[in-house]
């Protein structure tokens, strides 16, 4: 904040310290650049001596998938099997979902390490 104070002719006195704590809780995905340049573009549109940040909204990313065949194939087996409360056999089983016998599924099952939870 004051090397930009300084480079942009600013004098800024202060940061609330509800702004610290935000500023300290974000997750900074972009590392220190992308502080930078959050300070730096707050510091621009700065209207008076108090250094108001507004911090980039937070998208939440889905946690880093797999892109292995086997398990993408094992998600969406277990989806499958979830959404019809771990029926493998008979109309609307899971074994018809997947276009498989239900021995196949069995075996593959076995072969992913997904077994029947014993509450489901």
């Amino acid at each position: 904040m004051h090397r930009f104070s300084k480079a942009f002719g600013r004098p800024i006195d202060a940061i609330d310290s509800q702004t610290i704590a935000d500023l300290q809780a974000y997750p900074w995905p972009g590392n220190i650049r992308e502080l930078r340049n959050v300070i730096e573009r707050a510091m621009i549109i700065a209207a008076g001596p108090r250094l108001s940040i507004e911090l980039p909204k937070r998208t939440t990313m889905p946690a880093a998938q797999s892109s292995k065949l086997a398990d993408v194939q094992r998600e969406h087996v277990l989806r499958v099997l979830e959404s019809c409360d771990w029926k493998i056999r008979g109309l609307n089983g899971a074994a018809e979902r997947l276009g498989l016998r239900p021995t196949t599924l069995e075996t593959r099952m076995a072969k992913l390490g997904l077994a029947r939870p014993r509450s489901a």
